[in-house]
């Protein structure tokens, strides 16, 4: 082997140890970086959400849907619990970030942990693309509301 083949080969291999070592760690100060909740308990809601004076009439369907699927994880108004699932309403769900898809894939496959460090969400059962599109209304509202768009 050559020395051109050697370097290459030592900086692929190093960028993808830095590459693997870094996935699961955001910068700090980065726009997109998880609060720090090591203050909170088991249960108690992640984030402080405004919630507006009404729905959409599919936010409003897609509230119930939360309500009986999400809530047992996500929390109410999906504001996350602490030790069960992130809030929705949050930076790092803005559409920009997580698209619409995001949901409807997440509900259907799971979701591998990745920001948080809640473990993997599993599939969701029961839910139709009718029902997940209303919880995307309701949560893409509920973001509006506090900000994220």
């Amino acid at each position: 082997m050559d020395k051109l083949t050697l370097l290459i080969g030592g900086v692929l291999l190093a960028g993808g140890v830095a590459f693997v070592y870094n996935l699961d760690r955001q910068p700090s100060g980065h726009s997109m970086a998880v609060p720090d909740t090591s203050s909170l308990s088991p249960g108690d809601p992640i984030a402080e959400v405004r919630v507006p004076d009404g729905f959409s009439p599919l936010a409003a369907t897609g509230k119930a849907a939360f309500d009986a699927k999400c809530a047992a994880c996500h929390g109410a108004n999906a504001t996350g619990l602490e030790g069960s699932a992130p809030p929705l309403v949050h930076k790092i769900y803005e559409p920009s970030h997580h698209s619409d898809q995001a949901f409807f894939l997440a509900v259907q496959n799971g979701v591998r942990a990745h920001h948080w460090r809640f473990g993997n969400m599993p599939p969701v059962d029961g839910l139709t693309r009718g029902d997940v599109k209303g919880i995307v209304a309701y949560v893409r509202e509920l973001q509006r509301e506090n900000g994220i768009n």
